[in-house]
């Protein structure tokens, strides 16, 4: 079918040729019609997305779109914790999905440094956030999605053993805001490792967008949902992962600042 499609395309934009030269120019419908055929024809040499890679992406997108209703949602959210610079973590929970957190910062960086820091280098993570031992793009697909594995790095006193984390990730851009969206996911080629514990995340999602009124910072709200799996308390569970997301933040300040510093 693809082959009948291309051999139309080429067809068509042969005759729309010939009628160009009968005449004095092409007409404006002529010239139309031909950059539709030849957009036709460079569309059908694309690489269609598998069925599993389809399904990858609507995971993507239902991440997304679930995490943007959570934090659309204002009503039941409770302070865990509130610095003295103004970050804060928040928390509710969820009939459907259990307890959420939700870190709100400002961080004195562009929004592209940060997406930057977070997108384009997210397999450096384990260099500057101690939380995390490595992060791994497993594979890409198309230009928004990545299935990736994390590692978790044991917190001090070894409270959470071990844990890591396979994802499929989406990122998004609608104007000047960011949205980073993800889930966990299956994926043949990473099997259960042993000596780690594979938890669960998501829905969860990181956006990003300038401070009103301050184009040279970045408002950040990380939307956390996770599973650890095991059997740990749950005043223990909520006591590290309220803290892990303060200490995120703290940690990507230092890394944004090094490598502005660098730059100079």
């Amino acid at each position: 079918l693809a082959g009948l499609r291309r051999q139309a395309a080429v067809a068509i934009s042969q005759e729309l040729s010939k009628l160009a030269h009968r005449s004095a120019g092409p007409s404006a419908w002529i010239s139309h019609v031909r950059r539709r055929s030849s957009l036709l024809s460079s569309r059908l040499e694309e690489k269609p997305f598998s069925e599993m890679e389809m399904s990858y992406i609507k995971q993507g997108e239902e991440a997304l779109q679930k995490s943007l209703s959570i934090l659309g949602n204002l009503d039941g959210w409770k302070t865990e914790t509130a610095a003295g610079n103004g970050d804060k973590v928040l928390s509710k929970v969820l009939p459907d999905v259990g307890k959420v957190f939700r870190l709100e910062v400002v961080v004195d960086q562009p929004l592209d440094a940060v997406y930057s820091e977070l997108v384009d280098n997210m397999e450096q993570m384990g260099d500057w956030n101690p939380s995390v031992k490595e992060v791994k793009i497993l594979q890409k697909i198309g230009k928004d999605t990545v299935i990736t594995h994390e590692k978790a790095a044991a917190p001090p006193g070894n409270i959470v053993g071990p844990r890591d984390f396979v994802s499929v990730r989406c990122a998004k851009r609608r104007g000047s805001t960011c949205v980073l969206a993800g889930m966990s996911t299956k994926y043949g080629a990473m099997p259960e490792q042993e000596g780690f514990v594979r938890a669960e995340n998501g829905p969860t999602c990181m956006v990003l967008r300038p401070l009103a009124g301050s184009p040279s910072q970045t408002k950040l709200t990380w939307l956390l949902s996770i599973d650890l799996k095991g059997w740990l308390p749950k005043t223990i569970i909520n006591q590290v992962l309220s803290q892990t997301q303060v200490d995120f933040a703290n940690h990507l300040r230092q890394r944004l600042a090094r490598t502005v510093a660098a730059g100079c």
